[in-house]
Order: structure tokens, then sequence, then C-alpha cells
């Protein structure tokens, strides 16, 4: 079986302290978030490969503890969000494989908004009318309010 990224011009990647992404597609009308074993999946599928390919280089890259288990389970979660495209047949691992072989390692997730979803969200939370009475004071200890 092959691996292959889908087209990723249609994204604008932000790479996040934890290694984990955010994928924006670049109509604006989704954005993905991948967490650090997703991202590493993800990176991995740069260019055709394996999943045995796959699963080294995430090894090489992410954490050394990765099984082929681990690989496969996530990029079918890529795969559900038409982020990598299958070729052929060989997949192998049950459900039960992957949680047997996951160790200290976190499952793979992706999630996804749309733009539509994300204002529902940030109107529910009522964070499009946040205001703030002044700007934060980088300068100013933590737990110190500077204008009290």
């Amino acid at each position: 079986m092959h691996i292959e990224r889908a087209d990723s011009t249609n994204f604008t990647v932000t790479l996040m302290p934890d290694g984990s992404r955010i994928l924006r597609s670049t109509d604006n009308s989704t954005v993905l978030a991948l967490n650090s074993v997703a991202a590493a999946a993800w990176d991995a599928c740069a260019s055709s490969c394996t999943v045995a390919e796959v699963g080294e280089r995430m090894r090489q890259c992410f954490d050394p503890s990765v099984t082929d288990e681990l690989a496969e389970a996530s990029f079918l979660q890529l795969q559900d969000k038409k982020l990598v495209t299958l070729s052929g047949t060989g997949l192998k691992a049950t459900r039960r494989e992957v949680l047997a072989g996951l160790g200290a390692v976190a499952l793979p997730l992706v999630v996804s908004l749309s733009v539509g979803e994300q204002q529902a969200h940030a109107s529910a939370a009522n964070s499009a009318n946040t205001r703030f009475d002044h700007e934060p004071d980088a300068s100013a200890p933590k737990g110190h309010n500077k204008h009290s």
C-alpha cells in the first residue's frame, strides 16, 4: 500500500510549539487541527511511501516508540479528512492491535471545523464581543494587575 499527502498547497500550515499543526484551507472554509502524532504522520507522508516507511519516518522525527500500527492509525485519520490518499491494499492493524502497541504515545487526532461552525462556537462563547479595558502589559509580573 502507498500513502501520499493530498495537495498541501490548498492549506496554510501553522506549526505549533508542541509539534501539532493547524491547517487552514486557502478558501478559509475549513480549519483542521492535527495533534503532534497526526502531524508527524502528515509530515512523514510528504512524498509517496509505504506504511513501514511512514512508521520509520515517524520514529526518526517524532518518537522512537512509534509502531507501524500507530502509523497506520495515523494515516487513516488523515485519510478520513482527505489529507492523504491511499492506493493498494495491505491494511493490517485492528483497533485492539493499535491500542496494544501504543505504550506512552498518544493516539493520532485530526479535528476539523468549518468557518460557520467556528463562528457559531465563538458566538455561543460570546468571544466575538470580548472587550479589553487596557492592553496587556508583558512587563508586569504574573498575577500582578498594574491597573488596580
